[in-house]
C-alpha cells in the first residue's frame, strides 16, 4: 500500500504541501502540453515499419541492468557520472552503425542495432569495470548467438563500430575533469560543517567543473538565488519545520526516508526500463531514452553542485543540533542547498514526462515524496527542496530543446 505523503506533516504543513505538490503538477503538465514532436527520433508508429520478423528482444536493457548493478553501489555522484558512459556511447553506436548499413531492414537492421549496444556497452564497461571485462565479452558472445546459425555480418560489422564509439567515449570520460583532485572546502565566513572527522572536502566537490553532456549558455545558467541567510526569520521558520520533523518523526517519516535514500539516477533508469518493456520500444527508441535520460540527470547534478558550493549552506542538523536524521540517510558530507535528490527527481521526471505524457501526474507525485522524504529525514529545508526541483526542470527542458535541435552531444556526426 503506498504511503501517502500528505499525512505524514504535522498538522500546519499539510496544506503547503499540498498546494506545492499541485503546483508542481500544473507545472510539468504545462512543460509537457505542447506541440512540438516528441523528443529526436521518438516515433512510435514508425516501430513496425521496417516489418522485422525476427525477434529476439532488446540489447540495451541487459546493459543497462549489468551497469546498474555495478554503479549503483559506488554512490549517488559516481553512479550518476557513470551511468551516462554507457547510455550515450550506445546510442551514438546505433546511429552510426545504421548510417553505415544503409537502408537495411528485417534482421539485417535488428542485428545492426543489437551489435552496435553490445560494442559500445563492452568498450565503456571494460573500461570502468575492468575486473568484469570477461562476463561482459561473455554478454557480447551470448548476444551475437542469440538467433539461428552463427553471429550475423551485421552484428559483427555494428559490433567494430560500437567498440570504436565506446574508446571515444571513455576517452572524453577521462577528459570531464570529474577525477580531479577534490579541493572544495568552504571559503571563510561559509555557514557550512564537514560531517567527516577529520573535516574533509565536499563531496561531488568536482562536479561544478565536470564537463557537461549539453554545453549552457552562459555560467550559473540554472543557478538559484541565495537561500534565506542563517538567522534570518525565513531561515529560522524554515529550521523550526525541519525540527518538527526530527521531533514527531513517525514509523511512516522513517519508511518514507528510507524508500527514497537509495533512489538517484539509477532508480530512474530502472523505471524507463520499465516503461521500454511494457510499450514495445524498438532500440533505437530505448537506446534513446536511456542516453536523453541519463545525460539529463548528469547535467542536473553539476548545476546542483553547481549551487552548493556557491553557497556553501549549513545542513538542519548542524544549525540546530537537537534534529536527528534516520539511519538509512546519515549526514552526506556536502552543503545543504539545494537537495541533490530534487534536482535529480525532477530532470529525470522532466524526461520521461515528455517520452510518456501520460505519466506526468504519477511521475510529479514521486517527485514531491522525493522532495519530502529528505524534509521528513532531517538533511533538508523546503527551499532546498524548492530550489532543487527547480533546477531539475529547467535542466530537463533545456535538455530536451537541444536533443530536438538534432545538433547535440546525441546526435551522431
Amino acid at each position: 500500500m503506498p504511503v501517502h505523503s500528505s499525512l505524514l506533516l504535522p498538522k500546519a504543513w499539510r496544506t503547503t504541501a499540498r498546494i506545492a505538490s499541485t503546483l508542481f503538477v500544473l507545472a510539468l503538465f504545462s512543460a509537457c502540453a505542447t506541440d512540438e514532436p516528441g523528443p529526436t527520433g521518438l516515433n512510435p508508429s514508425a516501430r513496425l515499419s521496417n516489418g522485422v520478423p525476427f525477434n529476439v528482444g532488446l540489447a540495451s536493457p541487459a546493459w543497462q541492468t549489468r551497469s546498474l548493478a555495478l554503479a549503483v553501489p559506488l554512490g549517488p555522484v559516481p553512479s550518476g557520472h557513470a551511468i551516462p558512459q554507457v547510455a550515450v556511447a550506445q546510442y551514438l553506436a546505433l546511429q552510426q552503425a545504421e548510417a553505415a548499413a544503409g537502408d537495411v531492414g528485417g534482421r539485417a537492421l535488428l542485428e545492426t542495432d543489437r551489435g552496435a549496444v553490445a560494442g559500445a556497452s563492452v568498450a565503456v564497461l571494460s573500461a570502468l569495470f575492468p575486473a568484469q571485462t570477461q562476463s561482459f565479452e561473455d554478454l557480447v558472445t551470448a548476444q551475437a548467438n542469440a538467433g539461428p546459425g552463427q553471429p550475423h555480418p551485421a552484428f559483427r560489422a555494428a559490433e567494430a563500430i560500437g567498440r570504436a564509439v565506446g574508446a571515444a567515449i571513455i576517452t572524453r570520460m577521462n577528459a570531464d575533469h570529474f577525477n580531479a583532485p577534490n579541493t572544495a572546502n568552504p571559503p571563510p565566513g561559509a555557514s557550512w560543517i564537514s560531517s567527516t572527522n577529520p573535516p574533509s572536502p565536499s563531496a561531488g566537490g568536482t562536479l561544478p567543473g565536470t564537463t557537461r553532456w549539453f554545453p549552457l549558455d552562459f555560467a550559473g545558467q540554472f543557478r538559484p538565488g541565495a537561500p534565506p541567510a542563517p538567522g534570518s526569520g525565513a531561515f529560522n521558520t524554515a529550521l523550526a519545520a525541519i525540527r518538527d520533523f526530527s521531533d514527531h518523526r513517525t514509523q511512516a517519516m522513517i519508511d518514507l526516508a528510507a524508500l527514497w535514500a537509495p533512489r538517484a539516477a539509477g532508480y530512474w533508469v530502472g523505471v524507463a526500463t520499465e516503461q521500454i518493456a511494457q510499450r514495445g520500444f524498438s532500440e533505437r527508441e530505448a537506446t534513446h531514452l536511456y542516453a536523453l535520460l541519463s545525460a539529463t540527470v548528469a547535467d542536473a547534478m553539476i548545476s546542483c553542485w553547481d549551487a552548493k558550493l556557491t553557497y556553501w549552506l549549513i545542513r538542519p542538523w548542524d544549525a540546530d543540533t537537537h534534529i536527528t536524521t534516520t539511519a538509512a540517510v546519515g549526514k552526506p558530507n556536502h552543503p545543504s542547498y539545494p537537495s541533490g535528490h530534487s534536482c535529480v527527481s525532477a530532470s529525470a521526471a522532466g524526461i520521461l514526462s515528455s517520452f510518456f505524457p501520460d505519466m506526468a501526474a504519477q511521475l510529479a507525485s514521486n517527485v514531491h515524496d522525493a522532495g519530502l522524504s529528505r524534509m521528513v529525514s532531517g538533511l533538508h529545508y523546503d527551499f532546498d527542496v524548492a530550489a532543487g526541483q527547480g533546477i531539475g526542470r529547467n535542466v530537463a527542458a533545456f535538455a530536451i530543446a537541444a536533443d530536438r535541435s538534432g545538433n547535440s552531444v546525441l546526435t551522431a556526426h
